[in-house]
């Protein structure tokens, strides 16, 4: 008999018996079919290690995608917004692309090995529409999600622990660089990279080494405060750091169903990567550029510094006028800043020339029943937390 697809189980990562070994909860994700922990013990808890220590969190089903070919540099400067023409190897750079009519299809990083070779992370699959860009460019793009295993290694005591795992002269890197180290006779790439705004790395290495490297990790951190932490308290974490998620805080232009919906780079915050002056064209170049020079950006993603404490989940937006305006993407009370913050998408000019005297309707749940809270809101810097150590060279250390 056929397997119905619809219905197959989802796949394991290589860490699956060590993340399901430490999951107290049984609560699960379904990431790119995968299945991975939301949420370990308690999400508090976790989050806490964050903040506070080494967190541990498998992103192997991070979407993986090799470059290769003479015209691999070329291509990808031509793919993105931002100008990667001086992009330097072994360097990592934060990027968005649009489709022609300059509307996002999504963010991610791009790891530069050589001008021949390049490796894109993003988080949602993109391996048809590579191709399909790649058009006349002597390139080869390859899915190598199954491949690699990844995980991210987050926290202040991060760049200590993995010292003890064995990446000697860690702390010389820079953000945004990275390493290749040979660690019980494997090969693992080392990024100073992460989506918690904080100090940390992400590895990358042969899924047959994925065991051992987790039991090592969690040696190498039993007196750093090290804990595993799931998409939960990511969750709170990227919120904090200002970070957007793709279809949370905007829809991607492929999965948009009406193209009132689709974002460009000005309307949710990320202006500062599109280079309309660099030499070479880029998929959306045109139009971006006539929506820069005719001011046509509707709307703004920006954070929110909200009365109380009650999170505004999915809150609207309102004008002192009572006047809708916008829509909450993501919130939390932040336990670190002691603060009621959240992301919004805004009609502009609410959010750029417009920051205060605007409203949340937030509904409360108390006992079965929901509070209504009308809370005074300020538009804020979307980068609510940013250590000194996350940027620190060398990075700080902890025995």
């Amino acid at each position: 008999m056929t397997q119905d697809l619809r219905y197959s189980a989802l796949k394991k990562t290589p860490f699956h018996s060590r993340t399901s070994m430490a999951s107290r909860t049984n609560k699960y994700y379904n990431w790119n079919g995968y299945t991975v922990p939301t949420e370990y013990s308690t999400t508090e808890l976790e989050y806490t290690a964050a903040r506070n220590g080494t967190s541990v969190m498998d992103l192997t089903p991070m979407g993986k995608y090799e470059i290769t070919g003479d015209h691999a540099h070329r291509f990808v400067d031509y793919l993105v917004t931002r100008d990667l023409s001086e992009m330097k190897d072994n360097t990592v750079a934060y990027i968005i692309w649009c489709n022609e009519d300059g509307k996002v299809i999504d963010d991610g990083t791009i790891f530069k090995f050589s001008s021949t070779k390049f490796m894109l992370c993003c988080a949602v699959k993109i391996y048809n529409w590579l191709n399909d860009s790649a058009y006349g460019f002597d390139v080869s793009i390859s899915d190598v999600t199954d491949t690699i295993a990844a995980l991210a290694i987050q926290g202040p005591t991060s760049c200590s622990t993995l010292k003890k795992f064995g990446a000697t002269d860690l702390e010389k890197l820079k953000p945004f660089e990275m390493r290749e180290y040979k660690i019980d006779g494997f090969d693992i790439l080392i990024s100073r990279t992460g989506f918690t705004g904080d100090l940390g790395y992400e590895l990358w290495t042969d899924p047959k080494n994925a065991e051992t490297t987790w039991d090592n990790i969690e040696i190498a951190g039993k007196e750093l405060k090290l804990r595993p932490f799931g998409m939960h308290a990511l969750e709170m974490t990227r919120i904090e750091a200002g970070f957007i998620q793709t279809n949370t805080d905007f829809m991607a232009a492929e999965d948009s169903l009406r193209p009132t919906r689709m974002r460009s780079p000005y309307e949710i915050g990320m202006g500062w990567l599109v280079h309309l002056n660099k030499n070479s064209y880029f998929v959306g170049k045109k139009a971006l550029k006539k929506e820069k020079e005719e001011n046509t950006t509707e709307r703004c993603l920006v954070g929110l510094d909200i009365d109380g404490d009650k999170p505004a989940h999915g809150s609207v937006i309102y004008n002192s006028k009572k006047e809708d305006i916008g829509i909450v993407t993501a919130a939390l009370w932040s336990p670190i800043m002691k603060k009621n913050i959240a992301l919004a998408s805004l009609k502009r000019p609410y959010g750029i020339k417009i920051k205060e005297n605007i409203f949340a309707e937030i509904y409360h749940p108390e006992e079965l029943e929901y509070r209504k809270i009308w809370a005074r809101c300020k538009v804020v810097k979307r980068q609510f937390f940013n250590p000194e150590r996350r940027n620190k060279v060398p990075a700080d250390l902890y025995e």
